[in-house]
């Protein structure tokens, strides 16, 4: 298979120690077959954020790709820009609607076309001198306001609304710049969206369910759907091949799947989907996998066994030793595990416990209207 690398600065880590694994304990081996450019592993923390984590991450790897600048974008400016679009729908639901830290990949996009984006440095979102979020409180806070608004004492919804909520916001996180310097020019952050590279309509999300037909579009019901974004529709057999394809050509790809199976394990750094008869030995050696199907992961999403848990990034492809290969994917949840916050996904759990991803439209335009 095509190998593809790209140059990138000192400071992001050593594409080797990710992707190989010489732990004398380790049952997996693994070997990488491409590599994608990437930035370093962050740590959401106590936050519902990983949404932002990996689609920033995934946005950080595209502009790497489109315009060769390797920029730490801010994660924590994307949830200050989005709060108050979920309070929006949340009173205009009139209290009837989710309203929780969580988001999907587009609503990244629909932040930068709404207001554009800011390098970390600029916007950490921390404050009075923290140095890890913890967003229990201002989670708490922003859900009494909003509960408290939809009661509507008065009789009306109360107008300064939004001013309500982007005080609290202000308190916990900052207000966002309106300008700022990178690399000693002036931007704004529509203008620096541009410079990285990112336009919002180059890039699609795709899903495989057959509870809507193939080859259109769709609104995925998910609780963290809450801006309803649209989701193009086609057989998960098609969709492996999308996303191994995009990886081969260069292009990274944000994941959206559920995390809750045993076989998913950020101390083993891996995802992998046992038989009911293998399960005593999982992670003791290499373990035989589920064979899934179509209706097999359908099946698992209409009883909801499998749920919209968790975003990652999806960098790179490898194989272990028996020649099966797995998606080599950037958690957000530190640096501590066996490959420094790196987890390889065998592809029967992509099969069968993918919500869904998102790519750059060119990476699978032959497959998409």
């Amino acid at each position: 298979m095509q190998k593809t690398t790209i140059k990138i600065c000192a400071s992001l880590l050593t594409i080797g120690a990710l992707f190989s694994s010489n732990n004398i304990e380790a049952q997996y081996e693994f070997t990488p077959l491409v590599e994608l450019t990437h930035t370093s592993v962050k740590d959401q923390c106590r936050t519902g954020t990983c949404w932002s984590y990996s689609t920033s991450s995934f946005l950080e790897s595209e502009a790497a790709r489109i315009s060769g600048h390797v920029v730490d974008i801010s994660e924590m400016a994307t949830v200050r820009y989005t709060y108050p679009l979920k309070a929006d729908k949340y009173l205009r639901y009139q209290g009837k609607h989710q309203f929780s830290a969580g988001s999907l990949c587009h609503d990244v996009l629909n932040a930068v076309e709404g207001w554009g984006l800011c390098p970390q440095s600029e916007y950490s979102g921390l404050k009075n001198g923290e140095t890890e979020h913890n967003h229990a409180d201002l989670d708490a806070a922003l859900l009494a306001t909003v509960q408290a608004l939809a009661k509507k004492p008065s009789g009306k919804l109360d107008p300064n609304w939004r001013a309500a909520v982007d005080g609290v916001l202000d308190s916990y996180l900052g207000e966002l710049p309106t300008k700022f310097n990178y690399s000693g020019k002036s931007y704004t952050p529509e203008s620096f969206a541009v410079f990285l590279g990112i336009d919002p309509d180059n890039y699609v999300s795709l899903t495989s369910f057959t509870h809507h037909p193939f080859g259109e579009n769709f609104i995925l019901e998910v609780p963290d759907n809450f801006s309803h974004g649209e989701f193009f529709n086609m057989p998960i057999e098609d969709l492996q091949r999308a996303v191994e394809a995009a990886i081969v050509n260069g292009y990274s790809v944000a994941w959206d799947a559920d995390v809750s199976e045993k076989g998913f394990s950020f101390k083993n750094g891996m995802a992998i989907l046992p038989k009911a008869s293998e399960k005593e030995n999982l992670w003791k050696e290499i373990v035989e996998e589920q064979e899934v199907t179509q209706e097999s992961r359908q099946k698992d999403f209409d009883n909801q066994t499998t749920t919209d848990d968790h975003l990652m990034h999806i960098i790179g492809i490898s194989t272990d030793q028996t020649g099966q290969k797995y998606f080599v994917i950037k958690n957000s949840w530190g640096t501590g595990n066996k490959y420094g916050g790196i987890q390889y996904v065998s592809m029967p759990y992509f099969r069968a416990k993918t919500i869904a991803v998102m790519v750059h439209r060119d990476a699978v335009k032959r497959m998409i209207r």
